[in-house]
C-alpha cells in the first residue's frame, strides 16, 4: 500500500474515530522474531489500526535497525517505545486475558479472530475498563510451543484456503490488527464482561498450590509437571474471577495454616 501522504485526496485512508482504550491497551506479543522486516511491518500496521504496545520475547534481531525501520514509514515510534523481554512470562505481566495464535491443525479448542478478540477485549464487570490484555504470536518456522501456549487461555486461529494455509507473521498480525480495530463499529456483545484475575495471580496460584501438593504427597517430583498442566487446564476451563481466585487462594494459605499449626497429639 503506497504512503498516505502519496495517494490521491480520494483515495486517502479514513482516520479510524477517537482510538478506544482497549486498543492501546492490548499488547502485541512476538516470540523469538527472526526477521527486522516482518518486524517493521508489524509496527507499520500497528499504527495503521491504533495499537501501540509492541513486546519482543528473545528478538533474534535488532528491532530499531534500518531494515526494520524502512519497514515501518512513519511508525517508528513503535519500534523505539517496543518492550524486551525474555521470558514470555515477563512479557504477560499484568495481563487479564490472554489469547495465542495456532494454526488450524492443534488438538486445542479454536476460535476465530471474530469470536475470540470480543472476549479479549470486553470490558471488566466492575469497573468497565477496558483490560490490560494480549494476542501472543509465534515464532515464523514452529510456531508457539506447549509451555507458551499455556500461559493463554483461549486460542486463535485465522481461516485460510486449504490449499495454502500457511501466513506470514507479520500478515498474520496485520489481519488481528484489524479485526480489533473493527470492533469499534460492531455492538458490544450480550455475553457478561468478567473480572478476570491478571496472568501473575494465576500463576502465583498455581505456584503455590503446587508447592502445597508436593508437601502433601499429593504430587510426586517426576510426575508434577504433567498433573500441574490438567489442572492448569481445569482452572482455565472454569475461567475464574478475580474474587473466586482470591478465594481459592484463601482456602489455600488456610489449609497450610492449619497444618502448620495442628495440635501435637499426646504421647501415650
Amino acid at each position: 500500500m503506497a504512503d498516505r501522504e502519496n495517494l490521491d485526496p480520494e483515495t486517502r485512508l479514513t482516520p479510524i474515530a477517537p482510538l478506544s482504550t482497549y486498543l492501546t491497551q492490548t499488547r502485541i506479543i512476538l516470540i523469538e522474531p527472526a526477521g527486522p522486516r516482518n518486524i517493521g511491518s508489524i509496527a507499520r500496521i500497528m499504527k495503521n489500526m491504533g495499537l501501540t504496545q509492541l513486546h519482543l520475547v528473545n528478538p533474534e534481531c535488532d528491532p530499531a535497525c534500518d531494515e526494520a525501520r524502512h519497514m515501518a514509514v512513519h511508525a517508528a515510534e513503535i519500534l523505539e517505545t517496543a518492550q524486551i523481554h525474555t521470558s514470555l512470562l515477563s512479557a504477560l505481566t499484568g495481563c487479564q486475558r490472554i489469547t495465542a495464535t495456532l494454526g488450524r491443525d492443534s488438538d486445542r479448542p479454536l476460535g476465530t479472530p471474530r469470536q475470540i478478540l470480543p472476549w479479549l477485549t470486553a470490558p471488566n464487570r466492575t469497573t468497565r475498563d477496558a483490560p490490560d490484555c494480549a494476542i501472543i504470536f509465534g515464532r515464523e518456522d514452529h510456531g508457539l510451543s506447549n509451555q507458551d501456549l499455556d500461559l493463554a487461555a483461549r486460542y486463535l486461529t485465522i481461516p485460510t484456503s486449504p490449499e495454502y494455509p500457511s501466513l506470514n507473521l507479520a500478515q498474520a498480525v496485520g489481519i488481528c490488527c484489524y479485526e480489533l480495530q473493527a470492533l469499534q463499529e460492531i455492538e458490544p456483545s450480550p455475553e457478561t464482561p468478567h473480572d478476570t484475575p491478571t496472568i501473575d495471580q494465576t500463576e502465583q496460584y498455581l505456584q503455590d498450590l503446587e508447592t502445597h501438593l508436593l508437601e502433601i504427597g499429593f504430587l510426586a517430583p517426576h510426575t508434577a509437571t504433567a498433573r500441574m498442566a490438567k489442572l492448569r487446564q481445569l482452572l482455565k476451563q472454569a475461567h475464574p474471577e478475580t474474587p473466586e481466585l482470591a478465594m481459592l487462594r484463601g482456602i489455600l494459605r488456610q489449609t497450610r495454616w492449619a497444618i502448620a499449626n495442628r495440635p501435637t497429639p499426646p504421647s501415650a
